[in-house]
């Protein structure tokens, strides 16, 4: 439960509710205000640190998250972390990336009902069928998979890396898993011949090219960034396409007055605290699995010190290897 908006816990989140105070009504804040100091001292407590991807609230996002970034910065950031145990604010591939990362900590999820409709399209089975069918061809897994369909793949990529992680393998044919219009938008870059699979972002898959051209009729002048998990059309309408790290350094470098960031809802508002030059145009699609991690759900892990994640070796060994191939490049 929460603690009562009294006087000292009002003083006590002062501070960070200026962080936010843009994207979060003062009325909001109270119900907020008692879990994130509960969480601030039980990080203290649990020798525990905080990753969120940049799907998360802005009240888990910039209040009580000690990293933050796209799922390539995580798995990066996941590897320095000193903390005995590590919070996983995001969906379960993600805490799984991170204990593949680091074995020997503890690596725990608010909720691991928090799926992903990409991660749940394919399986470890999938691929070994794939190798049959297309053998010597090498396999590249986007990170939003499975622990078991990682320890099939030779590779790991993540959007922000895809292209690199594509050319890096100096192949002309390429199997590349389970997103069907990342795989298609990095064909079209690179040229190489990509059999793909037929798996979607369910937030990113029902953004459309209409979409697009009505948000420039509404809103002339505006800039239109867009994640490489839309459909290649949504692609073609946008002026920049990139992960969502590379969206967040396009706002800081290029300033735009105004913008449109076409991905899951709160990122808009984690990039709007930031950026309050900038007027974020939002059309919201959310993600619903990311949204199953509340404040309430991060306090009673630190406080329970649940849901712990495990691999089981034979498969966390060669899904290691494949995400440490993908860091080296």
């Amino acid at each position: 439960m929460s603690l009562a908006y009294s006087p000292d816990l009002m003083a006590r989140t002062a501070a960070l509710y200026d962080r936010v105070k843009s994207v979060i009504p003062s009325i909001e804040w109270p119900a907020f205000a008692g879990d994130i100091d509960a969480i601030l001292t039980l990080k203290r407590e649990r020798d525990a640190v905080i990753l969120a991807h940049n799907y998360q609230t802005p009240e888990i996002f910039h209040c009580v998250a000690d990293i933050v970034g796209d799922s390539l910065a995580l798995a990066r950031e996941a590897m320095k972390v000193d903390a005995g145990t590590i919070v996983l604010a995001g969906v379960h591939f993600m805490a799984e990336t991170a204990k593949l990362l680091n074995p020997a900590k503890r690596v725990l999820i608010p909720d691991p009902g928090a799926g992903c409709s990409l991660a749940a399209s394919i399986t470890a089975a999938d691929v070994r069928l794939l190798r049959q069918r297309y053998p010597g061809v090498p396999v590249v897994t986007y990170v939003n998979t499975s622990a078991a369909v990682k320890a099939e793949s030779d590779i790991c990529c993540t959007s922000g890396n895809a292209r690199k992680i594509v050319e890096s393998l100096g192949a002309p044919k390429v199997i590349m898993l389970p997103d069907e219009y990342l795989a298609q938008n990095i064909a079209a870059e690179t040229g190489v011949e990509i059999v793909t699979w037929a798996g979607h972002c369910e937030v990113h898959e029902r953004f459309t090219a209409r979409d697009i051209r009505q948000l420039r009729e509404g809103h002339p002048g505006i800039v239109v960034l867009a994640h490489p998990e839309c459909p290649p059309e949504v692609v073609g309408e946008s002026d920049f396409t990139g992960s969502t790290a590379a969206m967040i350094d396009y706002v800081g470098r290029k300033r735009p007055a105004r913008v449109v960031l076409v991905t899951e809802c709160s990122m808009s508002d984690n990039v709007a605290v930031q950026h309050p030059g900038t007027e974020f145009i939002r059309p919201c699609n959310l993600c619903p699995h990311m949204k199953q991690i509340t404040l309430p759900k991060i306090r009673h892990a630190l406080e329970t010190m649940q849901h712990e994640v495990t691999i089981d070796p034979a498969v966390a060994e060669p899904a290691r290897r494949a995400v440490e191939r993908m860091l080296e490049v």
